[in-house]
């Protein structure tokens, strides 16, 4: 990690924060539309329409071209939750990290530096869902700077701040398909609570799950 430097956010690192987690979210489309690709409901509706298709018109390329319309159309939905996700994320925080995390002493935002360049983030606040554990937030690095522990790094902050502040545990929450960050978290000393469905009706249909992970702060301190 020779030459990064983590520190507290500044308002003039704003844009380029948003501009990394907006980038490392847009990441996960590919894999997110594989998950869907995978889901029986998923299959089911694709061979329905093939059959379908290929039935009434007595053609091979008609049911093709169907399916083919379908699978545009999937993909665009993919890609339209996650700008959505994007677009709340941003309005919720990330343009107001100043008063989301800069104001209370529980809570902070810090950006990793490389060569006077930003190249990553993190945060942390008092968990609303886990009361008296810490929440990490907002961990993200530039994928040019991966791979050089800097994720590590910025987890171990959020991991010092938290114990310095006396509490307990650290909880994050992350997705069926962001399974690097699984692993990140794995190794770090986090493990795995749950997993369940994301409210909203077409993570329900989709079997798009969150992942819950536990740092034990007082376990990890022996």
């Amino acid at each position: 990690m020779a030459g990064i430097t983590i520190r507290r956010f500044e308002e003039d690192d704003k844009e380029t924060v948003k501009e990394i987690f907006t980038m490392g979210m847009s990441e996960h489309v590919p894999s997110s539309f594989m998950h869907l690709l995978k889901q029986p409901l998923t299959q089911m509706i694709l061979m329905v329409t093939f059959c379908a298709l290929l039935a009434s018109s007595k053609s091979v390329l008609l049911p093709v071209v169907g399916v083919t319309l379908l699978l545009a159309g999937a993909k665009q939905l993919v890609g339209y939750l996650f700008n959505s996700y994007i677009d709340t994320s941003l309005r919720k925080d990330l343009d107001h990290i100043q008063e989301t995390y800069l104001e209370n002493k529980d809570s902070c935002f810090w950006v990793a530096e490389s060569d006077g360049r930003v190249v990553g983030s993190v945060a942390c606040l008092p968990a609303e869902r886990e009361p008296g554990c810490m929440e990490l937030k907002r961990l993200s690095v530039r994928r040019t700077h991966r791979r050089m522990g800097i994720a590590k790094a910025l987890s171990r902050t959020v991991a010092d701040f938290s114990r310095e502040r006396g509490f307990p545990a650290v909880v994050l929450y992350t997705s069926v398909v962001q399974t690097d960050a699984q692993r990140l978290y794995e190794n770090v000393g986090y493990t795995r609570v749950r997993e369940f469905v994301i409210p909203e009706p077409i993570a329900k249909i989709t079997n798009f799950t969150l992942i819950e992970y536990k740092l034990d702060l007082l376990q990890a301190g022996k």
